[in-house]
């Protein structure tokens, strides 16, 4: 008899890196600028070379975790065995917060693109046909979704550098460091508050990278595809990233480019002049890195809701597998229908003074890290409890790599908490009202499996 209960394992290595890089590479082109309003180039660029330590500590010593438990709800899977059900839940919790809120930020985006070149086309409806879209692709298979996506994510990562060569007659480093510490010529501390509150700027760079353990379970060959993704694909975000802020930076007044939502297309413009043809290029081609993303993290959070459902974490029909295409169809749906629902209710959700993206970007970066520390915590505890579990890959520099990325991730998320006081509030509350919740859940269902139990003996 077939196991409805397990995904079918169809990915190889490229597939695997190219969801690690699409996942993220809408991150290279927007979002990020934000940093610059606060920190300036130069501080700027100090927190993302720190934030790219913690990142590439954090996938070495991540690595082995998903390579040692190739489970589709990835953190989830890593804390609950090593913590029990609470410290899964905390993974979960935190990993769908990261999934879920990102999403109507870029599909938002696609809207906005697609509405320029379509007047008649309204931002909110567009958002919603990418999401069906995207969601009709994951449904088909996981080796539809997942060449679809390394061919997006291919194409994003060809523009990206398409728009580093048309920029690079007009950059001037001048442009770059002049007044790059927060407004100002010199490091001051004025410059290190404004580096702090730029760290969920910088984190959005390479924000949901790990979204690769939840497509391990699908993976051929998964003790070596996934190092090669993973490593792979940090090496990429790293150099792409470096690239885009450096060659946007200084093509002319920086500051004219934080704060808003489309800083690649606006340093083309000052090169070029606002009727080139290069520049209407980088706006349709800069749909494939949002392409890339959105589709990427549908994804993601369809396999953690499936794992969940599956963990019994979530109801049950979540965790349903397509009888045909063998994909966690009711997991998709259900992520798409919150995705959508959000879409239409952005205006409450523009809360504390921010900017709706900013709001979005720090509660993602606060899920994420939340998550990064108790996968940490979980290497620790499993290299203790558990020396003989196989482990394909192991850590490099154990235990300095995970060490490294507590301290950072730590850091990151005090400064995130101390600047953006709501939202953390915000996050909290979700945490404490979903495990409550959760609890019910569990003690109803003992309550019902006891008296089950009586019955059966009477």
């Amino acid at each position: 008899m077939e196991d409805h209960s397990h995904l079918k394992a169809t990915l190889n290595t490229w597939q695997l890196w190219g969801i690690a890089v699409g996942l993220v590479i809408s991150g290279e082109y927007f979002g990020w600028s934000y940093g610059w309003a606060s920190a300036g180039t130069l501080g700027f660029l100090l927190v993302t070379v720190l934030v790219a330590t913690m990142y590439a500590a954090f996938i070495f010593s991540f690595t082995e975790l998903t390579t040692a438990i190739p489970h589709a709800g990835g953190p989830f899977a890593y804390a609950q065995r090593a913590f029990g059900d609470t410290g899964g839940y905390i993974a979960a919790a935190a990993t769908l917060v990261e999934f879920v809120f990102a999403p109507p930020a870029i599909a938002l985006a696609i809207g906005a693109y697609l509405h320029v070149q379509f007047p008649g086309l309204a931002p909110k409806h567009a958002a919603v046909l990418a999401y069906l879209l995207f969601m009709a692709i994951n449904i088909l298979g996981v080796h539809v979704a997942a060449s679809f996506e390394l061919m997006v994510t291919v194409l994003a990562i060809v523009e990206l550098l398409v728009f580093m060569a048309v920029v690079a007659p007009g950059f001037r480093l001048t442009n770059f460091l002049a007044h790059g510490w927060a407004g100002h010529d010199h490091l001051s501390p004025h410059t290190a508050v404004g580096m702090f509150a730029a760290v969920p700027f910088a984190i959005w760079f390479f924000l949901a990278i790990e979204g690769v353990a939840m497509a391990a379970e699908e993976v051929k060959r998964p003790a070596r595809s996934i190092p090669i993704a993973y490593i792979g694909g940090i090496i990429t975000l790293l150099i792409l990233a470096l690239g885009v802020m450096v060659f946007a930076g200084g093509v002319g007044d920086w500051s004219v480019l934080a704060n808003i939502n489309d800083p690649l297309p606006q340093a083309m413009k000052i090169v070029v002049g606002g009727s080139s043809g290069w520049l209407h290029m980088l706006v349709w081609l800069g749909l494939f890195g949002l392409v890339a993303s959105l589709h990427g993290i549908v994804f993601g959070y369809s396999r953690q809701i499936f794992a969940l459902a599956r963990a019994g974490y979530l109801p049950a029909l979540l965790g349903k597998i397509h009888p045909r295409f063998r994909t966690p169809h009711i997991a998709i749906l259900a992520g798409g229908v919150v995705g959508i629902a959000a879409i239409y209710s952005d205006n409450w959700i523009q809360f504390g003074g921010q900017p709706l993206t900013a709001n979005i970007v720090t509660m993602s970066v606060l899920g994420a890290l939340v998550m990064y520390i108790v996968s940490m915590l979980a290497l620790f505890r499993l290299r203790k409890s558990e020396p003989a579990m196989a482990r394909p890959f192991r850590a490099p520099l154990y235990p300095l790599l995970p060490i490294w990325t507590l301290i950072a991730a730590g850091i990151c998320l005090a400064s995130l908490v101390y600047y953006n006081r709501l939202i953390a509030m915000l996050f909290a509350a979700l945490l404490v009202v979903g495990y409550l919740g959760l609890r019910l859940g569990w003690s109803n269902r003992a309550k019902r499996e006891s008296r089950a139990r009586v019955m059966q003996e009477r």
